[in-house]
Parts: structure tokens; C-alpha cells; sequence
């Protein structure tokens, strides 16, 4: 009885490794009242402000190409910052407000220099064309890094920045700007000046960087070794020279030979830098709240 089985299952399977591949059995069809499987949400789409759609993929693949070779070096592989310490695109917000290069292209072809940071980025000899493909690529870049752990689907969320206990701000306000600031001085409108709360937030915490609050100059103070002191708006500082433009509106560059001459750096945001460490959620909505009342 066992032989029998046996040979039955061999025979089986002999008959169906002898069919062509072609006659096998199909998979069922499904219901005709099956409905289609549902269309992938793009997740670049679910926050239009922040997320764009896709670029053109050849014009994404030749920005790569020249941001590989010019950019690199100073922003990294991955817009983070490189090597020679450029600053970190993916949380730039230049790259975030522009659309198709119209804000990188003026940086790109000009050049920047920020007071009291040593890195200078030169001018680069890009077509607007080329610029065009780099911001393209960016843009995807920056795009897939947020698509990253992105929100469920769903309408943008509008978030209210102004949470805060105002009257808690002004005593906050009074007891740790009010030496460099002033409500009624360079301050005043200043909620009106930039408009959205958001924007406000940023720039106070950032030091006031906003074109509509613009912050006051880095100036410098080198000392000579004889003693005589020269002062004014820091252009440029490395280790072997600092470039400084004068009262008389004269620019000078002073040659640096380790701490020869001595040269004190002074900058208006240091308070706002010593304070990112010590202010707490509750204190950034408290100021923020009243800032929005200065209009």
C-alpha cells in the first residue's frame, strides 16, 4: 500500500515537471468589481510651502554634475557643509525661499563674504543656465532630506507661533535685552518691519539677521605693538591678515603675524549666541509674544 502511494506521487510530479512552462495552471483572475489599488500620494505635495514637486531629471543630473565639481568641497556630498567649512544648505534659508535660482544666482555670481566669518565664497564663472541646474538639484536634494519622516498625508498645518504670555516677554525682555534694545528705539514698528510671526521669531533669536531688522555691523579693534589702535567694520579676518573699513570710509588691510598685532573682534549678536544656551521653549514664546505687540 505504501509502494502504491509512493508511486503516485512520483508520477505526479513527473507529469507536471514534463508540462511546459507555458501550460501551467494560471493564477485566478480577480473580480471584475475589484477596485484598482489606490494612486501613491506624492509626499513632496503634502506641504506645497515646504515640499515642491519634482524636478526635470536631466536637469537635476547636469546641476549634479557641476555642483559636484564647484560645490562639493565647501557644502559636502550631502549639503551639510564640506571639508573647507561651507555653511549647511539643507537649512538654508536662501535655498528654501527660492524657486528656480533667482536668490542663489546674485551668491553664485558675486560672491559672499559674512563679517567676522573667515570662509569667503569667490565668485564662481557659472552661466545662469548652469546656476539654473544647480538649484535644480538642490532643491531635489533638500526635498528628498524633508521627505524623510514626513507627515501623513493631509492639508498643511498652520502652526501659531504666538503662544506665549506677553507681559512674561516684556519682564524678559527688560531684564536681558534691554541693554543693547530698545521697544520705543531700534525696535519700534518692528512686529509690523517683518510681519510674519514666524520670520520675527527666527530673526530675534538669530540675532536680528532680517533685511526688514537689520543687525549692526562686526567692527574690529587692532592693536598695534607700538599701541596705536585702529578701529572699525571688520571686511575680512584670517590668520594672516584682517581687512577693516575705517571711519573715513577707507578700507585697510593689516598684516597678522600670530597675536602681533592684537585684534579684538566685536560682534552685536554675541549676547543672542551666549543666550541660545540658557533660553527655554517658555522664554522664546514669551518674547515672541510681545515682539508681536511692538507694531
Amino acid at each position: 500500500m505504501r509502494l502504491r502511494k509512493l508511486l503516485t506521487t512520483t508520477a505526479l510530479l513527473a507529469a507536471g515537471l514534463a508540462a511546459p512552462l507555458g501550460a501551467q495552471t494560471p493564477p485566478a483572475a480577480a473580480p471584475a468589481t475589484a477596485a484598482p489599488a489606490p494612486a501613491r500620494a506624492n509626499p513632496r505635495a503634502t506641504f506645497p510651502a515646504q515640499q515642491r514637486p519634482p524636478g526635470d531629471p536631466v536637469l537635476i543630473a547636469k546641476g549634479k554634475a557641476i555642483y559636484e565639481i564647484t560645490c562639493r568641497a565647501c557644502h559636502g556630498p550631502d549639503l551639510r557643509g564640506g571639508d573647507i567649512g561651507g555653511p549647511n544648505l539643507l537649512r538654508s534659508d536662501i535655498v528654501l525661499k527660492d524657486d528656480h535660482g533667482e536668490l542663489l544666482e546674485p551668491i553664485i555670481k558675486n560672491g559672499k563674504s559674512t563679517p567676522g566669518v573667515t570662509l569667503v565664497m569667490a565668485p564662481l564663472p557659472l552661466s545662469s543656465d548652469d546656476i539654473r541646474a544647480v538649484a535644480e538639484y538642490i532643491h531635489d536634494v533638500v526635498s528628498t532630506a524633508r521627505g524623510q519622516g514626513a507627515p501623513p498625508p493631509g492639508p498643511p498645518v498652520v502652526l501659531n507661533i504666538v503662544v506665549g504670555d506677553a507681559a512674561a516677554g516684556q519682564a524678559y525682555f527688560a531684564a536681558k535685552c534691554s541693554s543693547c534694545h530698545s521697544a520705543t528705539g531700534d525696535l519700534r514698528g518692528l512686529a509690523t518691519r517683518i510681519g510674519d510671526p514666524k520670520d520675527l521669531q527666527n530673526a530675534w533669536v538669530n540675532g536680528l539677521r532680517s533685511a526688514a531688522a537689520p543687525a549692526k555691523p562686526t567692527t574690529v579693534t587692532v592693536t598695534e605693538a607700538s599701541g596705536q589702535r585702529v578701529e572699525g567694520v571688520l571686511v575680512r579676518v584670517d590668520d594672516f591678515s584682517v581687512v577693516l573699513t575705517a571711519a573715513d570710509g577707507r578700507r585697510r588691510t593689516i598684516v597678522r603675524r600670530g597675536n602681533v598685532p592684537r585684534v579684538e573682534i566685536h560682534d552685536p549678536r554675541d549676547a543672542h549666541t551666549d543666550l541660545l544656551a540658557v533660553y527655554t521653549d517658555k522664554d522664546i514664546h514669551n518674547v515672541t509674544a510681545y515682539l508681536t505687540t511692538l507694531k
